[in-house]
């Protein structure tokens, strides 16, 4: 955004367009206005009409006629003026060094005074961009012209800043637009979203009737377009004194792009009586409109509308239509849009073999994806980027990392999207070691990360628990001027609340400067996620007295926050009062969370009768919740209720079989324990085995439960055998309750030993420095005897030790747990 608030005549007072400020108002109205001081008398002594024809330009024989102490030239500098004349005329293309020698040769012959020259000059310095140097020539002697030149040049390079910095300082010297100038300081109001600006532009048009142009409307209408202004901009198109087919398709796809079908239809079929016809623009602005604002069904009917009414399809429809008909998941029109991409001879373009290859992977038609590459012809990197991310959304991602490396091996030259595609796939995927790797193979290649590639990377770093390479993507942000991004501080809240540091997810959001939605759930999630109940509902309340209106996901975290401090009268008034408070119907998650607050709290009847009552049928999450408040609470007749619907619902998942095994192991019904094995032996299921990650000297390892082929894996079991001896002097014994082997008791305690969360933690001692904090990840639900050692090693040890599970954040210190034990 443009630095400019306002404009100005000075640096004092801005440039406020009132008809009734006297100065201008007697400029604008009188015939023969009083001139400004040192203006040039020549340029007042026609009647100001609205639009001055300041593009006739005089001819420099003209001037000196005029005034002839304007330009006093003497033979020699004559004779060389064709020479100076040639020389620009050959200098369009010159290197901006030989632009400065002519200004330079003007500015000893004097001639750098004539506007003609002057003009030239600005031309050239604009056409190198050399914007610093133009603006210094309209110290001299500035006229409407010179400003005019460089704001029209600095236009065609969509250099918005400048032209409003460019347009305020033509303004300071008392020199008014015209019709020639107004539309390129428009574009620059709606480049930069510069509302304020724009308004006072067109008010001043409207103040000095240049408004009646028919450019200065049809730019004043796409601006307001721009900048989601649509009220007004129909307004104007209504009042147009000639309405067009441009600044008709811009209102038409407008509203489209806003997701208002109904206007944007209303007003595109007006056009009937408008005395003119849609062209091939007018619908592809509809189609690319109502699939940007994710009204799929109506880019499609669109069109097919278009192909009704006789106009054919171009590049730009079908590239806009075909995503559209992918998340629709309508096939067969895909296959038709194929058909006809073939027919037509479009199959080489590029953006359209994208978007067919987007839109099969969003059908899941991953086989068709690859055809379509094939069938181009040449590998193209557009094309090679969309069936990365056609085959991560399926989940297909060694396939998406296998082609990803081919073609590294086939040098091709991968841009920063291939690089972000496979980051984000690895990380959504669960491959988050391959995830950091692949960043700094990013980097090492020379491709700048952007906006995007951060927020894709910082999920990896919190799902294992990586600080410090979560740390060093953080830096990378400011270093880039990208953390003030919206999305990127969003995922920064996160990652920080992963690696189990709350305060400065907190600190990333105050800093903020623009918040969103996604923000505040971030935050309000990572207070769930470290069981801060009291915080989370302070900044629940907060996040409403800010204007910032909650939605489901907020209420799911707030509830899961209650959920985890037990505060079960909180939660349930929450949950009862959604609807009336804040117009959310309760959702499956909500149910799911209630069920959890309610199985916590020891009340498996009232959770189950809930469930019972739920006005839809309730699915794995729900009778996940109720299953594993069973198993704390050893409740096998509810357990058995709620596994039997967990293994109709999803008979592939081993997690439910283990967990109705461990409420018999914890009864001693060893008997039914073999029967579960033997259920999951004959479908082919087997126990995930438990993992846990930690983050060494910028390094993320990774331990396996009973692994035994660690390289420190002797000194590691010497180490805990030593705080085993003194756990049993400070009064401790294994709790071989969480073995759900029948085994011997010795054998138990073994058992317990090879946990990967104690083998992280003791890892993480043996490496680290003394009183460091130790940070793990695991992937399930920490046993209790693991969570009783720990507690015993924070104290032993003085260090803080941070470990996440499926569950939530346990910090670990002085012999405590954030939990209280209640997890």
């Amino acid at each position: 955004m443009s630095s400019l608030q306002s404009l100005y005549f000075s640096s004092a007072k801005p440039f406020l367009i009132n008809p009734r400020t006297p100065a201008l108002w007697r400029l604008l109205t009188t015939s023969n206005p009083t001139p400004p001081e040192n203006a040039d008398l020549d340029d007042f002594r026609e009647p100001f009409t609205g639009r001055p024809d300041n593009f006739s330009g005089r001819k420099i024989e003209d001037t000196v006629a005029l005034d002839p102490g304007k330009l006093r030239v003497d033979s020699s500098i004559s004779s060389r003026i064709p020479d100076l004349e040639h020389l620009i005329s050959r200098s369009s293309t010159a290197p901006p060094s030989q632009v400065r020698q002519i200004h330079a040769q003007l500015l000893r012959t004097g001639l750098c005074q004539v506007p003609y020259y002057r003009t030239k000059l600005l031309s050239l310095y604009a056409n190198h961009r050399c914007f610093s140097d133009a603006k210094n020539i309209l110290s001299f002697e500035p006229d409407i012209i010179s400003f005019t030149t460089l704001i029209n040049a600095s236009s065609k390079f969509n250099d918005f800043e400048n032209i409003l910095s460019v347009f305020s300082q033509m303004l300071k010297q008392g020199l008014f637009p015209d019709a020639h100038v107004l539309p390129s300081v428009i574009k620059a109001c709606a480049g930069l979203l510069a509302v304020k600006i724009g308004k006072q532009v067109h008010g001043f048009s409207l103040a000095s009737g240049i408004s009646l142009d028919s450019f200065v409307q049809s730019s004043l209408v796409h601006f307001y377009v721009k900048c989601d202004e649509l009220v007004d901009a129909h307004k104007l198109f209504d009042n147009m004194v000639e309405r067009d087919v441009v600044s008709w398709s811009a209102l038409a796809a407008g509203y489209a792009r806003k997701g208002d079908a109904v206007n944007a239809r209303k007003v595109f079929n007006e056009v009937k009586n408008l005395g003119f016809q849609p062209n091939t623009v007018s619908w592809n602005g509809m189609i690319a409109g109502f699939n940007r604002s994710g009204c799929f069904l109506d880019a499609v009917l669109m069109f097919q509308q278009m192909h009704k009414h006789g106009f054919k399809s171009d590049g730009t429809s079908i590239s806009s239509v075909l995503p559209a008909i992918g998340d629709l998941g309508y096939l067969s029109s895909g296959t038709q849009v194929h058909g006809y991409v073939i027919k037509n001879g479009f199959a080489v373009d590029k953006c359209i073999v994208s978007a067919l290859i987007d839109m099969y992977g969003k059908c899941g038609y991953a086989l068709e994806m690859s055809q379509v590459l094939e069938d181009m012809g040449q590998v193209e990197v557009g094309a090679c980027n969309a069936l990365i991310t056609g085959l991560a959304r399926h989940g297909l991602v060694d396939k998406a990392l296998g082609v990803f490396k081919e073609l590294q091996g086939q040098q091709m030259e991968l841009n920063v999207v291939s690089w972000t595609s496979v980051i984000a796939c690895c990380s959504q995927h669960g491959k988050d070691i391959e995830a950091l790797e692949l960043f700094r193979e990013m980097q090492a290649s020379g491709v700048k990360p952007n906006a995007v590639t951060i927020p894709c990377l910082l999920p990896a770093c919190g799902n294992i628990a990586a600080l410090m390479h979560g740390k060093a993507a953080h830096c990378f942000s400011l270093r880039r001027g990208i953390s003030g991004d919206v999305y990127v501080g969003s995922a920064l809240i996160d990652m920080y609340a992963n690696c189990g540091k709350i305060q400065l997810a907190r600190c990333c959001f105050d800093r903020m400067s623009v918040r969103n939605l996604v923000c505040w759930n971030a935050m309000l999630g990572g207070y769930a996620m470290h069981g801060k109940a009291k915080e989370a509902i302070e900044f629940f309340l907060l996040m409403q007295r800010s204007g910032q209106k909650p939605d489901s996901v907020s209420l799911t975290s707030l509830l899961s926050a209650c959920s985890q401090s037990g505060l079960t009268e909180e939660g349930h008034r929450y949950f009862d009062r959604m609807t009336t408070d804040h117009g959310i119907k309760p959702r499956v998650e909500h149910y799911a969370c209630v069920v959890s607050l309610l199985g916590r709290a020891g009340k498996l009847e009232e959770a189950y009768s809930m469930i019972e009552k739920m006005p839809f049928e309730p699915d794995a999450c729900v009778w996940g919740a109720l299953l594993s408040s069973c198993r704390v609470h050893h409740n096998m007749s509810l357990g058995g209720v709620a596994a039997r619907k967990l293994f109709e619902l999803e008979p592939k998942n081993p997690g439910n079989y283990i967990l109705l095994s461990n409420i018999y192991a914890s009864k001693g019904r060893y008997k039914e324990v073999d029967k579960i094995r033997d259920i999951m032996g004959d479908k082919g299921l087997r126990k995930n085995p438990g993992c846990s990650w930690i983050e060494v000297k910028n390094k993320v390892h990774m331990l396996l439960a009973g692994d035994k082929s660690l390289p420190q894996m002797a000194q590691i079991m010497e180490k805990l055998n030593r705080l085993s001896i003194e756990m049993k002097k400070a009064g401790y014994s294994p709790n071989t309750d969480y073995v759900l082997q029948d085994v011997e008791e010795q054998e138990k305690e073994h058992i317990l030993c090879g946990h990967s969360e104690k083998l992280a933690v003791v890892f993480g001692i043996l490496n680290m420095s003394p009183g460091s904090p130790l940070r793990v990840t695991k992937n399930l639900r920490i046993c209790g005897d693991c969570h009783a050692v720990i507690k015993f090693i924070s104290r032993f040890e003085r260090r803080e030790i941070f470990v996440r599970d499926t569950n939530r954040y346990h910090h670990f210190k002085d012999g405590d747990c954030s939990c209280g034990d209640y997890w």
